[in-house]
């Protein structure tokens, strides 16, 4: 299986008067699996139609293993593609779905045709197909489907003859749009583990386009999160979230969301929320401090808080509590521990101070460090 780079330079994108792509520049590497995530209308499935070659960029290059293609067709890229509507031919086989790129690729225009194909193409050419169609099958567990037609088909196997349609190719790389969206939730991570199972075999470049930041973080090597027509910030999944470079990131990354809370850097240096010194220090000014919700911890005395309501998932306890001052704020705990609170369900909060984020007023990541009475 071949394996390609792919750099993008300066692409800008427009439909009328509306910029869609912003200056993108991103190099995928060799083997590298990179997810493009956002929101609806941020611009990830254009930026991936453009790799592609279905849309043409206002402006920039596109370059597939050191080779220019900005101007070349879909089909001189290599590259195979996985939609969201998986995209099969109702009236063929799995087996003559899975060997249409090849039939476009390796015969005349009357050897295409199933039954025409058998007669006019060379032996040799058909036994290569039939084994390449085998081969992939083999490798996505379809075997035993490859008689039936899409409609006898559940979602999860019409996306695995999807799959295997586009690995016969043995592209250069791999695009997949939001593949997985139309699966149920347990058939969803199933094919997310699927997924992850065949890159490690393959050992090929793929890059897939989601806005569930869950398939995000647990399928690639790094992830570029797009906002507006712009990679807000692009690294490997652990830096994302534990180390997110403005304040738009934070608050997309994590389930459940970011806890934000108004601040005060004073003038020497110590953060301040809601008036009370933190044991943090940073540049002076206004900002905003983020926790997550596994860092929110019941204190003896902190942020007086009350319980609005609690919910469990398996292990583990949330609870939303609202502060004095308004503001709502989300714990993590252990579902098998007390959650801390009186009878009337009132309690402290305070947080793990070395795992808080900063931002300043322009939403940029601020450094900050632990005060000398804290750290002592």
């Amino acid at each position: 299986m071949s394996r390609q780079s792919l750099n993008l330079s300066g692409i800008r994108k427009g439909f009328g008067q509306t910029q869609v792509l912003k200056d993108i520049s991103l190099l995928v590497r060799e083997g590298e699996f990179l997810s493009l995530v956002g929101m609806s209308g941020c611009g990830k499935s254009t930026l991936l139609r453009i790799i592609a070659g279905l849309e043409a960029p206002d402006h920039g290059t596109v370059h597939i293993g050191g080779r220019d293609v900005t101007d070349s067709d879909p089909s001189d890229r290599n590259l195979a593609m996985v939609f969201q509507s998986y995209a099969l031919y109702p009236h063929m086989t799995v087996r003559h779905n899975i060997a249409t790129p090849l039939r476009m690729r390796k015969l005349g225009l009357a050897a295409r045709l199933p039954l025409l194909g058998r007669i006019t193409a060379s032996r040799r050419t058909l036994a290569e197909i039939d084994a390449a169609v085998a081969q992939a099958a083999d490798t996505l567990q379809i075997t035993h489907l490859l008689d039936r037609k899409p409609a006898q088909l559940s979602g999860g196997q019409r996306q695995r003859v999807a799959l295997a349609r586009a690995l016969v190719r043995q592209p250069a790389a791999f695009l997949m749009d939001e593949p997985l969206s139309n699966l149920d939730a347990k058939l969803r991570a199933h094919m997310r583990d699927e997924l992850v199972a065949l890159r490690r075999r393959l050992g090929s470049t793929f890059v897939y386009v989601t806005h569930d930041q869950v398939e995000a973080m647990t399928m690639s090597d790094r992830i570029a999160l797009m906002i507006e027509g712009r990679i807000e910030q692009l690294g490997a999944p652990d830096e994302l979230y534990h180390s997110p470079a403005t304040l738009a990131v934070a608050k997309f990354i994590g389930s459940p969301t970011i806890n934000l809370l108004p601040a005060e850097v004073a003038p020497c240096g110590v953060v301040h929320v809601h008036g009370r010194a933190t044991g943090l220090a940073s540049v002076p000014g206004p900002a905003t401090l983020g926790i997550r919700a596994e860092d929110v911890r019941v204190t003896a005395s902190g942020m007086p808080a009350r319980i609005l309501r609690e919910e469990k998932h398996g292990p583990d306890r949330f609870l939303t509590c609202e502060l004095d001052e308004g503001e709502t704020i989300v714990l993590r705990q252990k579902a098998s521990e007390p959650t801390g609170a009186d009878e009337n369900g009132k309690l402290c909060l305070g947080f793990v101070e070395d795992r808080a984020h900063l931002f300043g007023a322009d939403g940029l990541r601020r450094e900050m460090r632990l005060t000398e009475k804290v750290a002592a």
